[in-house]
Parts: structure tokens; sequence; C-alpha cells
């Protein structure tokens, strides 16, 4: 299982949501779970709660994806980085043929993206 968590659900982690949390102690404590947090939204989430960024790079099975030169060229297509970001780290790779699934508090933002996406409000 490969979850992205955007910046909604980084800063829901930070704020004890307990959806976000059981998907950090999953990637943490099962084999075959994997959680990232991309570069642009880690500082989307922490603009919006300072420490959030400290915080979750701190957490063991989190992988914080960098701005490489293919996600950049895929942001500059976009409005928002931290969106751009996280719907550029869900697309399939060779690791993750069928991509990842967002996890995301705002899932409306994702209506008409071509990705899955995880509801943290339910």
């Amino acid at each position: 299982m490969h979850l992205v968590l955007d910046d909604t659900a980084m800063a829901a982690a930070g704020h004890g949501n307990v959806l976000a949390s059981r998907l950090i102690h999953r990637a943490h404590a099962q084999a075959g779970w994997y959680l990232y947090a991309p570069a642009c939204a880690l500082v989307e989430a922490d603009r919006a709660r300072p420490g959030t960024a400290e915080h979750l790079v701190a957490l063991p099975g989190i992988t914080v994806l960098d701005l490489d030169l293919p996600a950049a060229l895929g942001v500059a297509r976009q409005d928002t980085w931290a969106v751009a970001h996280c719907q550029y780290a869900a697309q399939p790779t060779p690791d993750r043929p069928d991509g990842a699934i967002i996890a995301t508090t705002a899932p409306d933002w994702w209506i008409g993206e071509p990705v899955r996406v995880l509801d943290l409000t339910a």
C-alpha cells in the first residue's frame, strides 16, 4: 500500500487526526505499507501549522520525496506546488506500477484529477 500525504493530511496528523495517525503507525509497523511526504506539501503543511515538518520527518515510516527535476517540471504545469507535487508523487512508477493513493482531509480538491483519494475525514 503506497500512500501520499497531502498538506491537509499532514496538518491533520499534527492535530491528532485518528485516521492520519493510523496510517503513520501502519507505515512504521507493517511491512508493505509506504507513506510519502512530498516536500512541497510538507512546506505548505508547515506554513499552516508551524512545526509540522519537523515532527513528520522525524517519524519512522515516512519518506520525504524531494523536488527532483521530473517533479519540478510537473509542478511547473500546475497552479499550486503542494497539490502538483502530491499528484506527481501518486503517479505510477516502476516501483509503484499502480501508483499511490493520496490521503487528504480535502477530498474535493482532487475531484477531476487522475488520482485515487483516501478521505481522512470519514
